[in-house]
Parts: structure tokens; C-alpha cells; sequence
């Protein structure tokens, strides 16, 4: 750890104090010049420059990735280091990644529901041909000291964007239809869209059926009481809680939802790779995708 201090030192001696990194970074100056008087060694100096290059990094991507995505964006940076490299190198300057932490879940109001159940048209098929052609919504739950913010979100399947999202202070039909709506506005969807749930009473409230009906939105309902028909959503919650929400304690709702809108328009949403994408982001993904759909039309054409 001594080590990476002393790298700090050198690296910023021109821009702070050095007394004063002595100081902060608990060191001594005679062990730094020790360090200096040291020839250091090809290994130790590719060491450096990779410990430079991820601590921007680690700050850019809200620093929550472990070695193995790590690896991945050096990579995107040019700069090439094994995962048991990079591994030891984040546990030197301090870079853990996130993991999962548990949260008592808060009792929801029970709605009754205003229509009948949906059939499940998508039976765990969770691929998709192009954009907009199955949304899949869920709800959950944020803690704060002035009580639960409630979050629904829209992800298209097929690129994993989220979008459209809604939060307020009720788990009601007003906020799984609103976020419906942000993902109708930005996506301008073809009728015959699929748009699945669980059977939760937002989801089959005439508010949100009415609003499927004018845009001809099919509604499609997973089994009751299975996690897995609706295992996208899940899975996004998860990494949700995990990256940003258990990471902080909110003291008003109006922080938790700054966070949260930070984290899904300029992180999730541009930045943060997806194994099922080729780890690309899904901005990435759908900027590559309608590229390479441009060239192969023109292509046609010609």
C-alpha cells in the first residue's frame, strides 16, 4: 500500500505540497526518498501508468466495477493488463467493487385489480430481434429517512436501455403508467409492442390498460409469484441496489431520486457494459446495431 502512496507523491508533487501528501497519506519523508533512490523496475512502472489509468476510470464508471470489467475497459483505453493484475493493483489503491447487500422490503398497499389477468407472451424468451418490439416493467423500492420512494421502470429487451422510469412517494397506477408513457415519448413505439409485467394491481389498473390500448401495446403477464418470467427487470433492480442505492443513505426522497436519475441516464444507460451485449453499454449497443442496419440498407439499395 506504502508503494502506491509514494507513486501518488511523485505523480502530484508538481501540483501539491509535498509536506502535506506526506502528511494526509500518513508517510515520512525518509521513506519516501528511499522509494525515489530505489531503480525502479520496468514492472513496477507498467504498474504506474496502468494505476494511473484506472483511477479516472474508476471515478468515470461510479465506481462500482470489479477486475474482470476493469480489464475490459483498459482495453477500450488501449492499455492491456491480466485480470489478476489489475485485481491486485484496485485492492492497492482501494478500488472494490460493489456487491450485494440485503434491505427488509416495506409493505405495499394492496390494490384491488380492475381487470383480469394478462396471458404471458413471453414465456422467458428474452431476445429480441430489434428495438421496441417487448418492454418489460417492474417496481421497487427505495429507503429514506422521510420514508419509501417507490421506482417503475421500462427496459427494452433488446438492448437493455431503460426507457422509461417514473418515482414518487406511492406504489400506485399513476406511477406505472407514467413510466410507460416517458418510454412511449422517447421511443415512439410501432403498435403491436409487447409489454410485460408481473401481476402486480398497477400493472392491471384501466389507467395503464387505457394507455396500452390507444398506442396498441399488447400487456403480457409472467405466472404469478415467478421472479423468473420477469428476470430482466429483476436483474436490473439488483444491480441497482447494489451500484447506487445500498451504497448511500438518503436523507429525502428528492436525493434518492437525483441519485437514482443520475445513475440510469448517465451511467446505466451510456456507460455500463452488459455481458449479453458484447459488453457494450446499451447506448452502444443500439448506436451499433442502427449503424450496421444503415450500412446493410445501403447496401440493398445499391
Amino acid at each position: 500500500m506504502k508503494k502506491a502512496k509514494f507513486q501518488f507523491i511523485d505523480a502530484h508533487k508538481g501540483r501539491w505540497s509535498v509536506s502535506a501528501m506526506y502528511r494526509v497519506l500518513e508517510v515520512t519523508r525518509q521513506g519516501y526518498y528511499q522509494w525515489v533512490s530505489r531503480s525502479i523496475s520496468a514492472h513496477d512502472e507498467r504498474d504506474f501508468k496502468i494505476s494511473c489509468a484506472m483511477i479516472p476510470l474508476w471515478e468515470k464508471l461510479n465506481s462500482c466495477y470489479g477486475a474482470p470489467k476493469m480489464v475490459l475497459e483498459l482495453r477500450k483505453a488501449g492499455i492491456r493488463a491480466s485480470k489478476k493484475r489489475v485485481a491486485r493493483l484496485m485492492s492497492e489503491n482501494g478500488m472494490v467493487g460493489t456487491c450485494g447487500v440485503g434491505l427488509k422490503k416495506p409493505g405495499t398497499p394492496k390494490e384491488k385489480p380492475e381487470t383480469d389477468d394478462a396471458e404471458d407472451l413471453v414465456k422467458r424468451d428474452f431476445e429480441a430481434d430489434g428495438p421496441n418490439q417487448a418492454w418489460f416493467a417492474d417496481i421497487t423500492y427505495v429507503k429514506t429517512y422521510q420514508g419509501w420512494l417507490y421506482v417503475a421502470v421500462v427496459i427494452d429487451i433488446w438492448s437493455r436501455m431503460v426507457v422509461g422510469w417514473a418515482m414518487g412517494p406511492r406504489i400506485d397506477a399513476a406511477l406505472a403508467d407514467d413510466a410507460l408513457k416517458m418510454a412511449i415519448t422517447r421511443r415512439c413505439p410501432s403498435s403491436g409492442l409487447i409489454h410485460h409485467s408481473d401481476h402486480g394491481s398497477q400493472y392491471r389498473s384501466l389507467l395503464l390498460g387505457k394507455t396500452m390500448r390507444e398506442h396498441g401495446i399488447r400487456p403480457s403477464m409472467g405466472s404469478i409469484a415467478s421472479p423468473w418470467d420477469n428476470a430482466p427487470t429483476e436483474s436490473f433492480m439488483g444491480i441497482l441496489k447494489r451500484e447506487c442505492v445500498h451504497r448511500k443513505t438518503f436523507e429525502t426522497r428528492e436525493q434518492a431520486q437525483l441519485e437514482i436519475f443520475e445513475y440510469i441516464e448517465c451511467f446505466y444507460n451510456r456507460l455500463r457494459m452488459h455481458s449479453a451485449l458484447g459488453f457494450m453499454s446499451p447506448t452502444e449497443f443500439e448506436e451499433k446495431m442502427t449503424k450496421k442496419g444503415d450500412t446493410e440498407n445501403a447496401a440493398i439499395a445499391a
